[in-house]
């Protein structure tokens, strides 16, 4: 500990749901790991090898879900998705020819850039694996990565403690296998916490967790540095960081966040749709229907109509970015200032988002992150970047402190996942657990085509289990989509559960399973048994 008066952690949460359609040419949903990986992933790992290389140092925590991770290391998604970058050089690069001499040039030559940079990364340094370059950083020491449930599953709506295992069993497997070492924290899927899971995540090594600021404040006893400061589980140990709201807000609320600045890029008007229809079709889909190319020329501007926007700046919105920057370190200033007089350990603010946020929605979220790291570097002495980690290494006593049931939902509970559009999700989800359960327990040594069933039907249950489906029912967002996959998923379990029952299973149908729903390749369905469960629990008994 230096002369610091007190700690920042930067946490991303990165995460999308498992989406992979071999059966279309190409699919809607699909594009949403393209254009974050394009937007947001890839460029997160622009701004740490520009970091690297300057000798400017970081601290940055981010989960890497298990089913993003999945789809990064996805033969057909790494493939369509090369498809997609290079049809985006292309286009920028006659977009540059186009706009010459007009307004919007310089915005062309802007994606074209980019576009080359990004490629040259996953090409060249990171030759189609992306998770290589999060593993590099992750063993400089710069990048803490952590996990999440397996299929980012709502743990406290789980009824069977056997799924509430699977989930985190399967998730830090696929984490060692990724990373040559065990995951040292987890984003808890929606930061909904359940007292009482913290045992399943201690007994894969996993030390600490995030909750909303509710989780930890609401907790019993009262925590003495609130949110300033983890508390320990009682019977676990395993460490809660609670989130830091004051610093959110900057950059979360639609009314005071830097996001909604007028001179940042539009992010609802898109080239897909503004340009010539028989110039912009080849970067189409199939079906040849308009969509978002994710190329877009125009700024926020103001309260004013899609087709009253002004021409984006680059060198403007970078500017302001820059400023952004540096008012949130100000605002961490001051805060750790204030905090460190009125308690008597260094405090620690966390700061928590969507990772897809930076780049994605906020397209200057990278360049201000960037900013930020070379501020806090550069600039200032009061506070300094660290990772959950190394916070518990520097202060390894800490008070123990049951936290409350919560989550980062809207209304701080369940109601999101939960609710009259959703609820008919749940009896199916029961039902497929204590199915799953059942047949776990009656073959627990099964071979050949059974074990191959058996773990097609464990992973058909995760994606079930998924809580962006029940997320996207209640916000309206992609409805439809969420509720096919969520009635293919039942469908895929139960034709296969009835098929291993009645001991007649159609290895054709397990094999079209196995490619279409291909997460977890070294799954192993016993970790369902209620002996696995057992094992966990009888520790604390």
């Amino acid at each position: 500990m230096g002369e610091e008066k007190g700690y920042l952690a930067l946490v991303l949460h990165a995460h999308l749901p498992f989406i992979k359609h071999p059966e279309y040419p190409d699919f809607l949903e699909e594009d949403w790991f393209y254009e974050a990986m394009v937007e947001t992933y890839i460029p997160l790992l622009n701004v740490f090898e520009n970091l690297t290389e300057e000798g400017t140092d970081f601290r940055l925590t981010m989960s890497l879900t298990p089913p993003l991770c999945n789809m990064m290391e996805d033969p057909l998604l790494i493939s369509r998705f090369r498809h997609y970058l290079n049809q985006r050089v292309e286009l920028s690069q006659k977009e540059i020819n186009r706009t010459q001499g007009t307004e919007f040039e310089g915005v062309a030559r802007m994606y074209y850039n980019k576009f080359r940079r990004y490629q040259d990364l996953f090409e060249n340094r990171y030759h189609g694996h992306v998770l290589q370059g999060f593993k590099k950083f992750q063993d400089m020491g710069k990048l803490e990565i952590i996990t999440c449930c397996a299929t980012h599953g709502y743990l406290p709506l789980m009824v069977h403690k056997e799924s509430v295992n699977a989930q985190i069993k399967i998730a830090a497997n696929d984490y060692r296998s990724r990373f040559g070492r065990s995951p040292r924290g987890i984003w808890l899927a929606e930061c909904a916490y359940n007292p009482g899971d913290d045992k399943f995540l201690r007994d894969e090594g996993i030390r600490f967790f995030f909750t909303e600021s509710h989780g930890v404040l609401h907790g019993t006893p009262r925590p003495k540095y609130g949110i300033y400061a983890p508390v320990y589980c009682p019977q676990t140990g395993v460490a809660a960081f609670a989130r830091d709201m004051e610093s959110a807000q900057q950059v979360w609320s639609a009314e005071s966040g830097y996001p909604g600045d007028p001179r940042y890029r539009e992010f609802y008007r898109d080239l897909g749709y503004d340009l010539d229809y028989d110039y912009i079709k080849p970067y189409l889909h199939s079906d040849g229907v308009r969509r978002n190319i994710g190329m877009k020329y125009h700024k926020i501007t103001g309260k004013v109509a899609l087709n009253q926007k002004q021409a984006y700046n680059p060198q403007e919105a970078r500017e302001v970015a820059a400023q952004h920057a540096g008012n949130f370190m100000f605002n961490r200033q001051k805060q750790v200032e204030y905090l460190s007089t009125i308690i008597d350990r260094k405090p620690l603010v966390v700061s928590m988002y969507d990772a897809e946020l930076y780049g994605h929605w906020w397209y200057e979220g990278i360049d201000f992150l960037e900013y930020l790291f070379k501020k806090i570097y550069y600039d200032q002495k009061d506070i300094k970047l660290v990772t959950p980690s190394e916070y518990l290494a520097m202060y390894p006593e800490n008070q123990v402190v049951q936290p409350s049931m919560s989550s980062w939902g809207d209304k701080g509970y369940h109601d999101v996942w939960l609710n009259s559009g959703n609820d008919w999700i749940y009896r199916h989800l029961i039902k497929a657990a204590e199915r799953m359960m059942d047949l776990a327990n009656k073959f627990p040594n099964a071979g050949g085509l059974l074990r191959r069933a058996l773990n097609q039907l464990a992973r058909e249950l995760l994606l079930m289990q998924s809580s962006d489906w029940a997320f996207l029912m209640t916000t309206g967002t992609a409805k439809e989509y969420s509720t096919k996959r969520t009635k293919d998923h039942i469908k895929r379990f139960n034709e296969l559960y009835e098929q291993i029952q009645g001991n007649r299973i159609d290895e054709g149908y397990v094999y079209d399973l196995e490619q279409k729903d291909s997460i977890f390749q070294q799954i192993d369905y016993n970790v369902y048994s209620s002996s696995a469960k057992e094992a966990v629990l009888k520790k604390y008994r």
